[in-house]
C-alpha cells in the first residue's frame, strides 16, 4: 500500500474522521473522537533519526501487539506512543491485506469501547 491507499482504505471505515492535532506531519484517525490510527506524513518533529521509511501507528491490545511484533519485522513499537497498546506498522514492507485487516482490528478495539448503543452501529458499518 502507498500512503493514499492507506488514508483512502482508513476513511472508507463507517464513522472515521481524520484531523492533524499533533501538527502537519501526522494524519490522524478518528472514531468517536478515540484515535485508532496514525499515519506519519514524513518529517517534521515525528521524525525518527534511524528511519524514514513510511509508518503508521495502530492501537491494538497488548496481545496482538506482541503477536506481531514476534512474526513480522516491519511492526514494531510505537515511537511516540505507549509501547504496550501502540505498534508502528511500516506498510510499504507489507502485504496490502494483512495492513487492511489491522486498520480494521484497530478500529474494532476502538468500536468495542464505546457505549453499547454506539458500539452497534459501528460494529454494524465495519
Amino acid at each position: 500500500m502507498n500512503i493514499e491507499q492507506v488514508r483512502d482504505y482508513t476513511l472508507s471505515l463507517y464513522g472515521v474522521t481524520e484531523d492533524q492535532p499533533f501538527g502537519d506531519d501526522i494524519l490522524t484517525f478518528r472514531l468517536e473522537g478515540k484515535i485508532f490510527v496514525c499515519l506519519w506524513l514524513g518529517g517534521g518533529k515525528h521524525d525518527m533519526k534511524d528511519s524514514s521509511e513510511p509508518r503508521l501507528a495502530l492501537k491494538l491490545s497488548p496481545e496482538r501487539n506482541i503477536e506481531l511484533r514476534e512474526q513480522f519485522s516491519a511492526v514494531t513499537p510505537a515511537w511516540h506512543w505507549n509501547k504496550k497498546h501502540w505498534s508502528d506498522v511500516y506498510y510499504e514492507q507489507l502485504e496490502d491485506t494483512l495492513v487492511q485487516e489491522w486498520i480494521k482490528e484497530s478500529y474494532l478495539l476502538v468500536a468495542s469501547k464505546l457505549s453499547k448503543a454506539m458500539r452497534q452501529k459501528y460494529i454494524k458499518g465495519a
